[in-house]
């Protein structure tokens, strides 16, 4: 086992350095893994424009303890090269890792919303991650890669596991009308999880282009195109308003459109973050008894099992996986995602061979 490894350490906005640095050791309960694949998201790109804010350069994280450059990289899927303690995997075996650390003793972690834990930590966004050569993770995040499943698929589990815990939280029923705003990965992630849970009538709601196609292939029922009259539109289509919103843009005001588009009575599920504090029309909630709820990460005994059985049909992966890029391209791949630039989801190897 070599003492030192390549890694991306972050240091600020616009700053990460491809460094030299040790080896991690895995104490018990954790395995060292030999990442193949390590993806970016949104809030990597966010760190990269105008970070720190989520990453403990700073300040130390409350949980993790961490301080100082962080190597990022919360979804990553690798090769098993050490563990210690009990595991469902062996040495050479391929895994994905839900990243998020919880406690497993505290109110939350007990009622199973671990991803609400009171120790809440996750690789990649409160301490080192996955964007290296190797990376130690618990074993209880861990999961086995499905025989013949390609790295790149397997590469999508954790971003996918966030979406069908977001489909989950959105309470949609058996027969409800959904519409999500939003076809980028994320969306496509929720859309994924949606067609996985129930029987449900899901549209989904951008501007023309590929991506409303690709939502297309991915199961929605159908695609409406944004306007300013989008309300009237999927009235008209749909012969009402739907039953749940989920808003999985982020984009400004678009929360205050899926408020607005939901039934009386019905749901909306915050997906997207957006940049600034929008401003909801309360009033109007409160008197049409409409329910707003948020979802947060994703709860890995139930998600990423689920992404692991969706990933393995094979449709997924090849309508979001860009070709993998060499770490030495995670600047050039973090602008272009922070741009728009960017379809599917960027996969990153810290790894070769």
């Amino acid at each position: 086992m070599p003492q030192k490894m390549k890694a991306a350490v972050y240091y600020g906005a616009g700053d990460i350095r491809i460094e030299q640095v040790p080896v991690p050791v895995p104490d018990e309960g954790e395995a060292l893994i030999r990442v193949l694949r390590s993806g970016i998201c949104g809030t990597d790109a966010s760190e990269w424009m105008s970070g720190p804010k989520v990453f403990p350069v700073v300040h130390a994280h409350p949980h993790s303890g961490h301080v100082g450059p962080m190597i990022p990289g919360h979804e990553f899927v690798g090769e098993v090269r050490e563990f210690r303690g009990p595991a469902a995997f062996g040495i050479g075996d391929v895994v994905v890792s839900g990243a998020g650390i919880w406690c497993g003793r505290c109110d939350r972690c007990l009622e199973g919303r671990t991803n609400l834990c009171a120790s809440y930590r996750t690789l990649g966004l409160n301490m080192n991650g996955g964007m290296a050569e190797y990376v130690v993770c618990p074993v209880k995040a861990l999961r086995a890669v499905p025989s013949g499943m390609n790295i790149d698929a397997a590469g999508l589990a954790q971003p996918l596991a966030v979406g069908i815990h977001a489909a989950r939280r959105s309470g949609a029923g058996r027969g409800d009308r959904v519409v999500v705003i939003g076809a980028g990965a994320i969306g496509s992630f929720v859309l994924a999880g949606l067609k996985h849970l129930r029987d449900l009538d899901v549209t989904v709601v951008d501007f023309p282009g590929r991506k409303l196609e690709r939502a297309a292939r991915l199961g929605a029922d159908r695609t409406i195109e944004a306007g300013e009259r989008l309300t009237d539109t999927v009235v008209a289509i749909l012969g009402g308003k739907p039953d749940v919103v989920i808003e999985a843009s982020g984009a400004p005001g678009q929360l205050a459109v899926a408020l607005k588009l939901v039934r009386d009575g019905g749901r909306v599920l915050a997906v997207g973050i957006p940049k600034g504090h929008p401003e909801l029309d309360v009033h109007s909630m409160v008197f049409r008894e409409v329910t707003l709820e948020t979802t947060l990460a994703h709860i890995c005994d139930e998600d990423l099992d689920a992404s692991l059985r969706i990933l393995s049909q094979g449709v997924l992966a090849a309508e979001l996986a860009e070709t993998p890029r060499p770490l030495e391209d995670l600047g050039v791949a973090l602008d272009q995602l922070a741009s728009g630039r960017v379809e599917g989801k960027i996969l990153i190897t810290p790894s070769f061979g």
